[in-house]
């Protein structure tokens, strides 16, 4: 390994200058850490192995450290959980648990990790691959959306990760843009899915860590399963929440927003989704209408009417820019072909109708504007950003609290069959 004298970054032997700060690289035996950072830690060995050399970040979990692994001769990223961490025996677990179930997952596109264990200080640390490059999070705040063969090959990788984890019955619960790493590449983005410490294993006999009724994960890209702490929440919580990642890419705005958690969660259980489309429009930016179908499906609030697996998602959004083929070639074609592909194939149709990137069970559904509909729009809600509906769709007027409110004659109808259901259960005992 070779190190910078002036930076401390570790980088593979056939590297000559540090792109940070442009010095040229030592050995890492000669380029000692910088002792005098405000950290005992630093130049300290772990396990006999791990020698720490400098702070990467700070977390509300623990602090990073990237350090050179003395026995695989690689740099590796190295978490020591904060004392108050340390002592919530279930944040432990969680811990232990990610290692767990790192053992059992490719690591082509899901960051490995490879240690978790107590130092003689009584601290846990947790040892994972080291990436170069930035959370897709950071990529969103300085260019707001992703370019479409971007977005693409992301997207691709993605569902090649979760679609292995959700075969395996693992369901990831946490995904954001600050979970989703992109290293990049002259070829483009390698993408590596972060953090299974959330991890629901809906394996048969699989332990348990979250109690009945406690909601985990971030609460703009939480479908409205998890943000109900359902305990049938499966794999298709995760295309949700890929779902939404995708809409954000799209148009630089999340699909459901509020001032607090609460706010946003009652958003995604009562609103209706927004149009990537016209939400694209109002900034300024372009994108193929096909997407509005693509993401809507993603985005509905009953899993079984989503994609029902990640590459399914993929194919679909690929589909949208024009691309034929799967997401398994789309993952490692090199993006300047991808561009290249998208630009020809938008130019010849440069927005193909929403209806014509429909499965054969939304044409049975009716799609958007039938069955999922329905079942989105409950009768209690009073949200005003639900809009007008359609003139001719029957209603019928009730009295409201303070004010009348319109309620389709179809939900009265599921309500009054519903009703009937339940009087002849109990008939029947």
């Amino acid at each position: 390994m070779k190190a910078c004298p002036r930076c401390g970054r570790l980088y593979p032997d056939d590297s000559g200058f540090c792109p940070v700060d442009g010095s040229e690289l030592v050995s890492a035996t000669n380029a000692p850490p910088d002792f005098s950072a405000d950290d005992p830690r630093i130049g300290a060995m772990l396990f006999e192995r791990y020698h720490l050399r400098r702070v990467v970040a700070d977390g509300g979990m623990g602090r990073v450290y990237e350090a050179l692994d003395l026995v695989d001769k690689r740099n590796v990223a190295v978490k020591i959980l904060h004392d108050e961490v340390s002592k919530d025996p279930v944040q432990v677990e969680r811990f232990r648990r990610e290692f767990e179930v790192s053992g059992q997952l490719p690591h082509q596109h899901i960051a490995q990790v490879i240690d978790f264990r107590t130092t003689a200080q009584g601290e846990h640390a947790l040892v994972m691959e080291f990436l170069f490059g930035e959370e897709l999070r950071g990529t969103l705040v300085r260019e707001h959306t992703l370019s479409p063969a971007r977005l693409v090959r992301m997207m691709s990788q993605v569902a090649i990760a979760l679609d292995a984890a959700h075969d395996l019955k693992f369901v990831h619960r946490d995904l954001k843009p600050d979970n989703l790493f992109l290293c990049q590449t002259s070829d483009g983005d390698i993408v590596k899915v972060l953090d299974f410490g959330s991890v629901k294993d809906n394996a048969k006999g699989a332990k348990q860590l979250t109690q009945l009724g406690t909601t985990i994960g971030s609460p703009f890209y939480m479908p409205p399963e998890q943000a109900q702490a359902l305990e049938t929440l499966d794999h298709r919580a995760d295309i949700w929440s890929m779902g939404a990642i995708v809409f954000e890419c799209l148009t630089g705005q999340v699909p459901f927003s509020g001032k607090t958690g609460g706010a946003i969660l009652l958003a995604i259980l009562t609103q209706n989704v927004p149009m990537p489309v016209e939400t694209a429009k109002k900034r300024g930016l372009e994108i193929p209408s096909a997407l509005d179908d693509v993401v809507e499906r993603a985005l509905r609030k009953t899993p079984s009417l989503r994609y029902q697996s990640m590459g399914g998602f993929a194919d679909a959004l690929g589909a949208a820019f024009g691309l034929t083929g799967t997401h398994l070639e789309w993952a490692h074609t090199r993006e300047p072909e991808l561009v290249h592909l998208i630009e020809t194939a938008l130019a010849i149709a440069p927005s193909l109708p929403p209806s014509t990137v429909r499965n054969a069970e939304d044409s049975f559904f009716g799609g958007r504007d039938a069955l999922a509909e329905s079942i989105r729009a409950t009768p209690f809600s009073k949200n005003p950003s639900l809009g007008p509906r359609p003139e001719s769709e029957p209603s019928i007027v009730v009295p409201g609290i303070g004010r009348k409110r319109s309620v389709p004659l179809g939900a009265w109808v599921c309500v009054a069959v519903a009703a009937l259901a339940a009087l002849a259960y109990f008939i029947l005992l």
